[in-house]
């Protein structure tokens, strides 16, 4: 029996050091002799084009130029898994290869527990990652957990299947340092410096986003083969070891008023607070390191040492992580009462330094510096906008390119729209499957997830195209740190929303949809959900594109306008969303 979390010290700290010696079951004996990859084409190894799809869609989240550790089966995000274990990862690929068009998988947490008999347009799998009853949900129950092969972290996209490298966030990103500029720079990063942390996984989307938006960013990452990756792949223009040199190359491109990143090897809980003492002029100051889990935050100090200690002393390792980002935090305050524009980018930052004992809030429990979804995006999110994505089943980038021209033709209203597809084509790789993302909304969604089946049935794209977005949405998500931080009627925490999500999905008939605990802020601090649906040509196909993409982005209206928001009040009575307290 394993003790509740309030259970005696005695107790709590002797499960505690079993936990320090114990390994997760990987079995690796079941790993396969080659790297994973998604095939690619119109040949088919399952019985229909959903499984099809969700099988090619986990192989390109282990694709190794996909995945932050495709050994050990982790994605991006610290932790964030695919699959379970290697023997679970083969089981999930046989499964959805033997699977029926009249059969829906059961995965829970990275391992396939069931095959039920449902319906042809009901989802094909079902998800659920890291669920733990609330009042157990902290990060060291679910270590134990994971350290019995009992659970797995899966993250948001990384254990639903619907991850596309860093440009996943990139827009997002791309969208609320617009928005940043449009508050406080007249409309544009030129002649301004952003300082941020962490290159690794998705976080090369900050740098570039910066760029795109004609500003000057240093971004600060201990590990240097991270920073090598992302110079080569384009999200980060130079590299260097000196604060110095960076700082002077920065300076340079800002003066010139040209987008511009440097990426610095170091430790950004070492470099921040220099150049706090520096007095260097700082614009914009944020950060993307993962710092959910301690045991992701890399702490100061020679990262040969510091990443050989995680190994040897998992506990020592997270009392120096928790200490560097109080260091970290500290110095973001120092900036920011230096008049830095500070934004809090999602990673549970905050809050770790909170419980390393850092002032974060102010007297009416407040961030000291806010979230980027309140300070940024929530306008957004009011109207049924978010991270909405699709990738090319075929491998063809030529597929992505023609739905690109397809946008453009049925948008062409929507400038920062087109801004963005110039801008992709320009600086943004295709890494895995061909993809693109773009932020649609309520109504937006629906019209081009028809173009797109439309496009697939004409075969002006050569296979089926998979239609999902973020968990971080606007109506899929329940977390008081980032996507619902501050909510107008302080319904901060109330996790039935993306409960309602899920089910709508499946109502709606998503082809795969997922439930997770987590996500990027850590265990215990949010609750999200994955919809997609695959774009095969078919008029039934259609139908349920039309119902899955309206009722997903419409759950950010009717949660938003519960909440009280104008905006998305407005827009339910536009778009016609029906909402019985309205209508009474």
């Amino acid at each position: 029996m394993h003790p509740h979390p309030a259970a005696t010290a005695d107790v709590v700290q002797a499960e505690e050091a079993h936990i320090a010696t114990a390994k997760r079951p990987m079995y690796y004996e079941f790993k396969p002799d080659a790297p994973v990859k998604p095939q690619h084409g119109t040949t088919l190894r399952c019985k229909t084009w959903e499984a099809e799809a969700a099988l090619r869609m986990m192989e390109n989240n282990l694709d190794p130029d996909v995945s932050l550790v495709p050994d050990e089966l982790i994605v991006y995000g610290g932790a964030g898994r695919a699959a379970r274990n290697w023997k679970e990862y083969q089981n999930i690929r046989r499964a959805l290869i033997e699977l029926e068009a009249d059969e829906t998988l059961l995965v829970q947490s990275g391992k396939p527990v069931g095959v039920l008999r449902t319906w042809a347009h009901a989802p094909r799998v079902l998800i659920a990652n890291s669920n733990i009853v609330p009042a157990w949900s902290t990060q060291e129950y679910f270590d134990e957990l994971d350290r019995q092969g009992l659970m797995m972290y899966g993250q948001m996209t990384a254990g639903s299947w619907i991850y596309i490298a860093t440009q996943g966030i990139l827009q997002g990103t791309y969208e609320t340092l617009a928005a940043v500029a449009d508050k406080h720079f007249g409309g544009t990063l030129a002649h301004t410096l952003t300082v941020t942390g962490g290159l690794g996984g998705m976080s090369g989307a900050q740098p570039l986003a910066v760029t795109m938006n004609d500003g000057v960013c240093l971004v600060v990452e201990p590990i240097r083969t991270r920073v090598e990756q992302k110079v080569r792949e384009g999200y980060v223009d130079e590299m260097t070891d000196d604060l110095t040199d960076a700082l002077a190359r920065c300076e340079a491109a800002r003066a010139e008023g040209t987008g511009w990143s440097v990426g610095l090897v170091g430790n950004i809980a070492t470099i921040l607070p220099e150049i706090v003492a520096l007095g260097t002029k700082v614009d914009v100051v944020t950060d993307q390191t993962s710092a959910h889990d301690l045991m992701d935050y890399i702490p100061e100090g020679d990262i040969d040492e510091v990443l050989a200690l995680r190994e040897r002393d998992p506990e020592e390792f997270k009392k120096q992580a928790l200490a560097a980002i109080v260091k970290h935090v500290q110095a973001i305050l120092d900036l920011q009462a230096r008049g830095s524009v500070a934004v809090d980018y999602g990673n549970n930052l905050r809050g770790q330094a909170e419980k390393g004992g850092l002032t974060v809030r102010d007297e009416h429990g407040q961030f000291l510096y806010p979230g980027f979804v309140p300070g940024y995006i929530r306008p957004l999110f009011c109207e049924g906008k978010g991270p909405f994505r699709w990738a090319a089943l075929s491998g063809d980038p030529a597929d992505i390119l023609r739905i690109d021209r397809a946008l453009l033709e049925t948008f062409p209203e929507d400038k920062m729209l087109a801004r963005w597809i110039k801008k992709a084509h320009e600086k943004v790789p295709f890494i895995g499957l061909p993809a693109r993302v773009c932020w649609l909304g309520y109504g937006d969604r629906a019209t081009f997830g028809l173009v797109i089946n439309d496009l697939v049935a004409r075969g002006e794209v050569s296979a089926p195209i998979v239609i999902g977005r973020d968990h971080l949405d606007c109506g899929s998500v329940a977390s008081p740190n980032r996507e619902t931080e501050g909510m107008k009627d302080g319904s901060d925490a109330v996790a039935d929303w993306p409960l309602l999500n899920a089910m709508a999905n499946i109502a709606s008939g998503a082809d795969w949809i997922s439930l997770h605990n987590g996500g990027g802020v850590g265990i215990g601090n949010s609750t999200h959900s994955g919809m997609v649906v695959v774009a095969t040509g078919t008029p039934e196909k259609a139908e349920r594109l039309r119902r899955v993409l309206t009722t997903d982005p419409g759950m950010g209206i009717l949660r938003h306008a519960d909440a009280g928001y104008n905006i998305a009040l407005n827009v339910a009575r536009e778009k016609g969303v029906k909402i019985p307290a309205m209508e009474g």
